[in-house]
């Protein structure tokens, strides 16, 4: 693991920097306390140098909105100049949302050992931390925004998303699992016609809530796949709850065998991931959905469907077009049975301020009904 290092009282620290971004240690470390200006913090954070918190907890978290305010301000436009569009709009708007992360992840707070903030005011962080980190008897350094954010998992996983498709019952995400809060690509899956069907698979399951929905269908033998140990150890929680009777298999996509329905809800959006969470929403040159449609025939019984989740924001963006889509069916050997579609309803869908709000109005999310051609 990394380690962090920084000068303090006349003496060198040196301690273990934790970051599940991947997020190297700052290379420039100040010691920041409740007297720190927030300009001051902004100025530093923007130029990469880090502030390791010594003062009262709640002013960090204070802080931390103030530095976020600024970096929000609305930049100056030029009269009569049309702002970007398309794909063009969208890689702005990542590397800005990138830089964003950068600087508030200049935030730093010391952690004792046995996740123990060791400041005034400080929250109890010992289940969010071991959730996600493990126990740990040393002491650590990460940012107040990674923090944050795991506080924000634990919370979600205790409370959980209620979901109409099941009745109401709550699926848990798990840290670094997709939630599935958006929950129209779900209706999609409970209101698509059944074909006769023994085996379904539910590939890149994630929280398990698709998995979870075949299953109250009558689906006699469900199999659950996922590559990422979060997601599979999530996914088994989800389902034991539920009280449904679902495999759940790591695999790169498909598990053995075959089925009469394969269901996938691929990333949307094929750019690159930058955190464990993107990786639900950004694929890399559309690695998965490739991956899914070139295998689906091969994995498929006779007369069998497979069910491709996609939003059409991609297509909106100028990533990737419709056209493409359909090629991608065609060289796999798919012909498409049947189409289900529904809008979004989140609150950036309707967001005029949104950058990407042209492209997110328009979107629709669709259920394509594929099988061998």
């Amino acid at each position: 693991m990394d380690e962090i290092s920084w000068r303090e009282d006349g003496l060198d620290h040196r301690v273990r920097w934790r970051s599940e971004n991947g997020t190297p240690p700052p290379r420039r470390v100040v010691v920041a306390d409740d007297q720190t200006r927030a300009d001051d913090a902004y100025r530093l954070a923007c130029e990469g140098t880090a502030l390791l918190w010594r003062g009262d907890f709640q002013n960090a978290r204070q802080l931390l909105t103030a530095i976020a305010r600024r970096i929000d301000r609305p930049p100056r436009r030029r009269r009569n100049k049309p702002g970007p569009s398309g794909a063009q709009a969208f890689h702005l708007h990542r590397q800005a949302r990138a830089q964003r992360a950068r600087t508030l992840g200049m935030l730093l707070i010391p952690v004792d050992p046995g996740h123990v903030i060791p400041l005034r005011r400080a929250p109890s962080v010992q289940d969010a931390c071991t959730e996600v980190y493990g126990p740990d008897d040393q002491p650590y350094v990460t940012s107040l925004r990674e923090l944050l954010g795991l506080i924000g998992a634990h919370e979600w996983r205790v409370k959980g998303v209620p979901i109409p498709a099941l009745g109401g019952d709550r699926i848990h995400p798990h840290y670094g699992v997709f939630s599935p809060i958006r929950g129209e690509y779900v209706d999609l899956v409970a209101e698509a016609p059944l074909p006769p069907v023994t085996t379904a698979f539910d590939i890149g399951t994630g929280t398990g809530v698709l998995a979870a929905v075949l299953a109250r269908r009558g689906v006699p033998h469900v199999v659950a796949t996922d590559l990422d140990p979060r997601a599979l150890a999530c996914a088994q929680e989800n389902l034991d709850r539920l009280k449904v009777d679902v495999e759940v298999v790591q695999a790169d996509l498909f598990p053995e065998g075959r089925a009469g329905l394969i269901v996938c809800n691929p990333p949307w959006v094929p750019a690159k991931p930058t955190s464990p969470l993107d990786r639900a929403v950004y694929d890399p040159g559309g690695r998965m959905l490739r991956g899914f449609l070139t295998g689906l025939p091969g994995r498929l019984e006779p007369d069998g469907e497979g069910w491709l989740i996609m939003s059409d924001l991609a297509e909106h963006l100028g990533l990737r077009t419709r056209d493409e889509l359909r090629g991608l069916f065609a060289s796999s050997g798919l012909e498409v049975a049947g189409r289900l579609d529904t809008r979004p309803v989140h609150p950036r869908a309707t967001d005029p301020d949104d950058p990407l709000h042209a492209a997110r109005a328009a979107e629709t999310t669709s259920l394509w009904r594929l099988r061998p051609a």
